[in-house]
């Protein structure tokens, strides 16, 4: 892993692509260590995480983890999660971040010299290749040791490295990681809907 002691950096995390990836991988992220883990590493100037939420609801699963992350270091940038009923008349839950990661990516790519994407989704391709052209260097992190891999190549070959998430969630997991390779889940395309988990906002 590469990183220059005075690069500006900043950490721009998909909270549910990164909840997939390490649940598929058998670990809980402890977000106090990822954010001193890359502070030891580089001049962090922000932390933002995203996640859709749903309203809808009197208590949110979610909502002790942005709580905690709005006090604690973190930019959190949140959105309504639409809710609907599919024609099966199964509760769906829908919500995706892209849109707001990519802007404040962009935005600050004046600002940073390095951006660490917490996401493998093939979409942030063309944003990789977008602020790398202002001279920002990016680095990817995910997983291809799930099965699926979560990471896309087409991500992996934009970025200037890519980081395995299973080789350094030891620094910042909250119980001992399973080593076997786990089945991540059937991505789907933006059009379609989403299951039930409040986390499965990709």
């Amino acid at each position: 892993m590469h990183f220059l002691p005075n690069e500006r950096v900043a950490l721009f995390i998909d909270g549910a692509n990164l909840y997939s990836a390490s649940r598929n991988l058998g670990f809980d992220v402890d977000y106090r260590n990822l954010l001193e883990f890359f502070r030891r590493k580089a001049h962090i100037i922000r932390a933002y995480y995203y996640s859709a939420v749903l309203e809808t609801e009197e208590y949110s699963p979610l909502k002790p983890l942005t709580d905690w992350l709005a006090y604690n270091g973190y930019t959190l940038v949140t959105k309504p999660a639409k809710e609907f009923t599919d024609a099966m008349g199964r509760r769906r839950v829908k919500g995706n971040m892209d849109i707001e990661l990519a802007i404040d990516m962009l935005e600050l790519a004046d600002k940073i010299d390095h951006a660490v994407l917490f996401s493998g989704d093939s979409d942030f391709r063309r944003l990789v290749e977008a602020v790398q052209r202002r001279g920002v260097r990016v680095s990817v992190v995910s997983s291809i040791r799930t099965t699926p891999p979560m990471a896309a190549d087409e991500l992996r070959r934009q970025a200037d490295q890519f980081l395995e998430l299973s080789d350094i969630a030891p620094e910042f997991t909250r119980r001992q990681m399973d080593p076997r390779p786990t089945r991540a889940p059937v991505r789907q395309t933006p059009s379609e809907p989403y299951g039930n988990d409040p986390l499965d906002n990709e």
